[in-house]
């Protein structure tokens, strides 16, 4: 990506993962350095109960170019992005989950698709036709039952709005972060949903996705019934309220 003048500015969102976010970060970086262009990585720990932002900093300590801010309590990913956005300064901004199931050498491909479909926003799409995906079952369960209901109530002419690999345009961030209410695993959608409905083009590009966690995760019982209580909100703030226009 030596082409780009502008600023590449990439947000991680973390949360508990002190395990290896250390390298997670350092390996993000070097990513960037080889993609040769001006980049900043701001890492928002969101109330880590471990050594997340311990970590985050050593890794920081090593890159003039990461930066890591806290929050105290745990508030969720919506939240923790919209943070992060208000410490970046590039042209491009990147959604990268912390976990690195989502390992960032693919967003060269994102910024071609960016080019070449003259798209606005560019998303990961597990669904995509050509994504390699390591995957529990039944998490393609659940994504695939939630993907109904989404093309259901918006109708967006995507196919996955959950993966957390996406590339935006600032402008587009500018325009739809302020309108943005959800605090944590739906923020995505509400996000999209914006963009979508402010006219901007929505791309999706092909994913490796590497899964690691040997557990639930982050897609719990809980975190399946926040998640949809925050769709019909988003829902209901859009058709009912009118609260976007």
């Amino acid at each position: 990506m030596k082409f780009l003048k502008e600023t590449i500015s990439v947000i991680m969102p973390a949360h508990n993962e002190g395990r290896q976010i250390f390298n997670n970060i350092k390996e993000t970086a070097e990513t960037f350095e080889e993609f040769g262009c001006d980049y900043e990585i701001v890492v928002v720990d969101d109330g880590s109960e471990d050594n997340t932002y311990k970590e985050a900093q050593r890794a920081a300590g090593m890159f003039d170019k990461i930066s890591v801010i806290q929050n105290k309590e745990n508030y969720g990913k919506g939240r923790a992005l919209k943070k992060g956005f208000r410490y970046i300064k590039g042209q491009y901004v990147v959604f990268l989950d912390s976990d690195m199931d989502l390992h960032p050498v693919q967003l060269q491909t994102f910024f071609d698709i960016l080019r070449l479909d003259e798209a606005d926003v560019v998303i990961g799409s597990k669904r995509h036709p050509n994504s390699k995906l390591e995957y529990p079952v039944y998490r393609r369960i659940v994504s695939s039952i939630y993907f109904f209901l989404v093309k259901l109530m918006f109708g967006l002419p995507i196919r996955d709005t959950q993966t957390g690999l996406k590339l935006f345009k600032r402008a587009v961030l500018e325009k739809v972060m302020p309108k943005s209410l959800v605090k944590k695993f739906a923020s995505d959608l509400e996000l999209l949903v914006l963009a979508h409905h402010f006219g901007y083009k929505v791309a999706e590009a092909p994913v490796v996705m590497n899964y690691k966690r040997v557990d639930w995760g982050r897609i719990g019982i809980k975190a399946i019934y926040d998640t949809w209580w925050d769709t019909m909100a988003v829902w209901y703030r859009m058709y009912i309220l009118r609260y976007y226009e």
